[in-house]
């Protein structure tokens, strides 16, 4: 148990575009209490706060200081995380962070290991998984709705960003690219139902050295291209099954959210895994058409995740949205970003232990503290 009792204070670091959609949801949990919105442009974390009737704003100082929080929201850009997840560790509160965990291993792992020395939490994004869409699948999947799952495809498949992004360069940069940028969500629910990875390979390509930005006041911009906009990868996971996950930035066809399973006596599509909801299909070779299965459970987004480890906190058990299952996923991007590199199959060193569904009745809008 955590020794406090009742609604877990919570700040958030960064008040940008994202954290509308966080402020949107983690106001209306009663198990948690935002005190306080940090950004280096104290301004605009003051109007988010306003807006949201948040009593604190200011530095990131500031909201460290205030000993009722015990859950800071790490929004800031990917290239920050683990540098401000230890600076909050350091001040003795836990962290969840948007994706990815970290760029690399050596970050990653030295996060890993100061969050254990020091007994506190790095769970972190997506949440997506946490979801009634997901959750739904992985109970199907659980209760042998397709039988022993051998395969699954991921498909995520578009032009890139720049076409309605006004600042697009960020997915275009180191921790950017179609993988590190969506294929998080795509890599984790196939870790949610299939385990860990063992190994993988993997190609990939850039299209063009340089893109265009097609609207907003920079329209007609030109910026550098840093990173490959496509990549191919194969999957081999510990129980021997395979996954085969497309991640494009280079596709004028779009195919988003494409995640299915096939087992030893069906297969199930999932919806989006950017998305807390979605009806499901389970496939058999018996019938010509699908069954639809209505998704059950939470369709509370982003948030979800911050809300699950706080009720963790206070229940002593792990949280479903943890830095290990975190780190497992940057491992196996970086993997694959290395076997596309090598053309060998490369190791995947971390593991996790596969995660239980969700109670059915799992409700961030309830209280239970």
């Amino acid at each position: 148990m955590s020794g406090r009792t009742g609604p877990v204070g919570v700040g958030i670091i960064g008040a940008g575009v994202i954290s509308t959609q966080y402020l949107d949801n983690l106001t209306t949990f009663p198990d948690v209490d935002v005190r306080f919105v940090a950004d280096i442009d104290v301004e605009r974390a003051k109007a988010q706060a306003n807006k949201y009737g948040v009593p604190g704003s200011g530095t990131v100082e500031q909201l460290l200081a205030d000993e009722a929080i015990e859950i800071v929201v790490n929004l800031t850009i990917p290239a920050a995380h683990v540098e401000v997840a230890r600076q909050v560790l350091a001040a003795g509160k836990h962290v969840f962070s948007e994706k990815p965990f970290s760029l690399d291993r050596e970050s990653g792992l030295a996060l890993l290991a100061e969050a254990n020395r020091l007994g506190l939490r790095v769970a972190t994004a997506p949440d997506t998984f946490l979801g009634a869409g997901l959750q739904t699948g992985k109970r199907l999947i659980a209760a042998g709705r397709i039988g022993t799952p051998l395969t699954a495809v991921t498909m995520f498949q578009g032009p890139g960003p720049e076409s309605w992004h006004p600042n697009p360069d960020f997915y275009y940069v180191r921790g950017g690219g179609p993988m590190f940028d969506m294929g998080t969500y795509y890599i984790t629910a196939l870790v949610q139902n299939l385990g860990p990875v063992r190994r993988v390979a993997a190609t990939h390509s850039t299209a063009r050295a340089e893109r265009v930005i097609g609207s907003g006041p920079r329209a007609g911009v030109t910026f550098p291209v840093e990173t490959p906009t496509h990549f191919s990868a194969l999957l081999e996971f510990e129980s021997g099954a395979t996954a085969q996950s497309v991640y494009s930035f280079e596709s004028s066809i779009r195919r988003h959210g494409v995640v299915e399973f096939t087992g030893t006596e069906g297969a199930i599509v999932f919806p989006d895994p950017n998305t807390f909801v979605g009806d499901l299909e389970i496939w058999t070779d018996a019938s010509d058409e699908a069954e639809i299965v209505t998704a059950v459970g939470s369709t509370s987004g982003r948030g979800t995740g911050v809300l699950e480890l706080a009720r963790a906190i206070r229940a002593g058990v792990p949280e479903r949205a943890s830095g290990e299952q975190a780190y497992h996923v940057v491992d196996i991007m970086v993997s694959i970003a290395e076997a596309a590199e090598s053309g060998e199959w490369v190791t995947v060193d971390s593991t996790v232990p596969l995660a239980e569904a969700l109670p059915i009745d799992f409700d961030p809008t309830k209280a239970t503290l």
